[in-house]
């Protein structure tokens, strides 16, 4: 969801174009306790969007042209796919080139692990390790710290700093409006708002939509 816009509206465009000629989407709803709802809110959508989509309960529900996993809380999420012997056969459909959509938490197991996540462990998953789709973190809803709030607790910012005192892979912040693009190995900014990279030993910069992006969230020519 995007402030002014209705539930996947403003990726519309970018869905449609990465699907291609796609029709039928297995949809994960784990990071969501209503699974069913969860479903039938994204069967409507899509479905007026011209694809079938499939509610993901076995490994045998994988075998559509594509994969959406939706956002909720990150733990539920994972521990939901280890419980269930998913993230093996996740990995094998998606490296034999079935196409993966993620949102917010779903965006966020595509990265090595979790730690980089803004949710409460409301469970407790058998490892942090996630997807390892790609070689940086993800932050989904980042928010820029305000100048003017009387707030005292940390911001994002020093979250992900302190992350980084403990972790070497790169973070890339995503606000609201903002996706990524990934297709061999090059990650591209789209969205409406720039995303902001966070690396060791270094200060955060934001790119804007449109950049190229390396492995290790350097800008390519």
């Amino acid at each position: 969801m995007v402030h002014g816009y209705g539930y996947l509206d403003h990726a519309e465009p970018e869905i449609r174009s990465f699907l291609g000629s796609a029709k039928r989407v297995a949809f994960v709803p784990f990071a969501i306790a209503d699974r069913d709802a969860y479903t039938t809110k994204v069967r409507e959508r899509l479905g007026r969007m011209g694809y079938e989509v499939v509610q993901v309960k076995t490994a045998a529900d994988l075998a559509p042209d594509a994969i959406f996993v939706g956002g909720g809380n990150t733990f539920r999420l994972l521990k939901t796919l280890y419980d269930l012997k998913l993230m093996d056969a996740i990995r094998h459909r998606v490296r034999a080139g079935t196409l993966y959509i993620g949102s917010s938490a779903g965006s966020v197991i595509t990265a090595p692990t979790i730690r980089t996540t803004n949710d409460m462990p409301i469970v407790e998953p058998p490892s942090l390790d996630a997807l390892h789709f790609i070689p940086y973190q993800i932050n989904g809803h980042y928010v820029d710290a305000d100048p003017n709030s009387t707030h005292q607790g940390e911001t994002r910012e020093l979250s992900l700093a302190e992350y980084l005192e403990e972790n070497t892979a790169p973070v890339i912040g995503i606000r609201e409006g903002t996706m990524l693009r990934v297709d061999d190995e090059v990650t591209i900014v789209r969205g409406t708002k720039p995303a902001k990279i966070f690396r060791r030993g270094e200060e955060p910069v934001n790119v804007e939509p449109g950049t190229r992006l390396s492995g290790d969230l350097r800008t390519k020519s």
